[in-house]
């Protein structure tokens, strides 16, 4: 069986400030950045010491004068976060999150359709039997695009399409795509889970029960972990954030195998490289990267994002030492990684992507085939 995870960077629509067609690249980071600042200092009981902050967020994401940005617009479902009174400076007049709901809210454009066509490409050709999802849009829009774009592309829909909406307000969610041998017979959802700080996953740690051919029960635990792209440098609160996540997950890895269920994979963006603090409670546990496999294709580059650097290792395959015994090849797939004009060890593009615009993902995507189990 071949086990794959993908992050599709969205499959319909994205948000403006992620899309390369709009706008030059530091303007869209600065956006970026300063939408991530605001979600954290908005969650804050006491806005007083961050009040300048907060004001000079708006003003760099353009909606201190208007809820309406070329990027972003500022949501407000109860309570009011600011006065704006005709003449004079704008104020902060929340004293707290108590006193208002609402976030600021990231403004989305359609996907190129070559891009949306060439996810399908990326899908179909790996020709997965079960494969994580990552930045799924919802749970009708991936059968949409599975039922629709797979057979465009000269592909086979999947009979099984499932997505758990998680706690990401943006809609970027994990999901799963398996053949109908590899049943789904449970799921378990964790985004309720909480440590001493609070809510945990920033989207989700979704258990997939599978029943395979032969009768064995696989657990895929799919994630997406806190981003640090968009983050103050040094990036300390995605950082100590993506450590949560990991020593949660190795809790419930853990909480697995102590059931007598050894055919477990954790799948999916971790965000971060594999020599990073943040994911040493994952990988300190017996999970083992398939591409530590002898064989394992790395298809010209060490990394699955971006440019495929080393440090940008970070979409996993982490198998269970019962399911790592089972590997007997694996790999990363490039071919719907936009590489611009690289002349130094280019890998493989589809004929159909031309442009940036075109790629399916700026991740490639990761897989692991083992033997029946």
């Amino acid at each position: 069986m071949r086990l794959a995870s993908f992050n599709v960077e969205n499959l319909f629509a994205r948000p403006k400030a992620m899309d390369a067609s709009e706008g030059d690249a530091a303007t869209r980071r600065a956006v970026l950045a300063a939408q991530a600042r605001l979600s954290d200092l908005f969650e804050l009981a006491d806005y007083g010491p961050v009040e300048a902050e907060i004001l000079s967020l708006l003003e760099t994401l353009g909606i201190a004068e208007d809820d309406d940005g070329e990027f972003v617009r500022l949501r407000k479902l109860r309570g009011q976060l600011l006065r704006r009174p005709h003449h004079g400076p704008v104020e902060v007049v929340a004293e707290g999150r108590a006193d208002w709901v609402g976030w600021v809210e990231l403004t989305t454009v359609a996907v190129h359709e070559r891009a949306t066509e060439n996810t399908a490409r990326v899908i179909h050709e790996l020709d997965a039997d079960v494969m994580t999802v990552v930045e799924a849009d919802n749970r009708p829009d991936l059968d949409l695009f599975s039922r629709s774009l797979l057979p465009a592309v000269g592909g086979t829909p999947y009979e099984q399409v499932m997505v758990v909406e998680g706690n990401d307000s943006r809609g970027i969610d994990v999901g799963l795509l398996a053949r109908a041998p590899y049943r789904l017979v449970q799921l378990r959802t964790h985004i309720f889970d909480e440590d001493d700080q609070g809510q945990v996953f920033s989207r989700d740690c979704c258990e997939y029960h599978l029943q395979t051919p032969l009768g064995t029960r696989l657990v895929v635990l799919a994630n997406h972990f806190k981003s640090k792209g968009y983050s103050s440098p040094g990036d300390p609160i995605g950082a100590a954030r993506r450590l949560r996540q990991a020593t949660r997950v190795a809790a419930v890895y853990e909480s697995l195998l102590a059931e007598g269920i050894d055919h477990v994979a954790v799948t999916g963006d971790l965000n971060d490289d594999p020599s990073s603090a943040a994911l040493v409670p994952l990988l300190a546990t017996d999970l083992r990267d398939v591409s530590e496999y002898d064989g394992f294709d790395w298809n010209h580059r060490r990394g699955t994002y971006g440019s495929g650097n080393e440090s940008q290792k970070i979409d996993y395959v982490l198998l269970s030492a019962a399911l790592f015994a089972r590997v007997v090849g694996g790999g990363v797939f490039r071919k719907g990684v936009w590489h611009g004009n690289r002349t130094t060890d280019p890998w493989d593009l589809f004929p159909t992507l031309e442009r940036e615009e075109h790629q399916a993902s700026d991740h490639a995507a990761i897989y692991a085939d083992l033997t029946d189990f």
